[in-house]
């Protein structure tokens, strides 16, 4: 299966609206849905927010220019908030998904989509 078939898997029950998959230090774009794409400080804040989330804590983590509240952080994921939008970043061996999540959607629900993708991946490997 390509890259791009994750994030396309990702948005494809309607509960995330975007996706993007990067190399777990943030410096590889590996696939996205649509334009989702962040720019390098954003994915390299993200990338440093799983060890030291300090920073994000401070000032937000931040998606296309987009500030969202860190609601939790440790070393394998960090959900964000921005009003009713959220966003959900998870850590693997080797790499980072990134899904955000619209209006009228239950953070659990788009929450357990990603995580259990993140399962997957660790255990083949990635």
């Amino acid at each position: 299966m390509s890259w791009q078939a994750y994030t396309d898997n990702l948005i494809a029950g309607n509960k995330l609206d975007k996706a993007a998959l990067y190399s777990r230090n943030g410096d590889s774009l590996w696939a996205q849905s649509g334009q989702f794409q962040l720019d390098n400080k954003e994915i390299s804040e993200i990338a440093k927010g799983f060890d030291d989330p300090s920073n994000l804590q401070a000032h937000g983590l931040y998606a296309q220019q987009q500030k969202y509240f860190l609601l939790r952080n440790d070393d394998r994921s960090l959900y964000g908030k921005h009003e009713a939008e959220g966003l959900i970043c998870v850590r693997t061996k080797q790499t980072i998904l990134i899904a955000h999540y619209p209006s009228g959607v239950q953070p659990g629900e788009a929450t357990t989509i990603v995580e259990k993708l993140a399962d997957y991946l660790i255990g083949v490997g990635y």
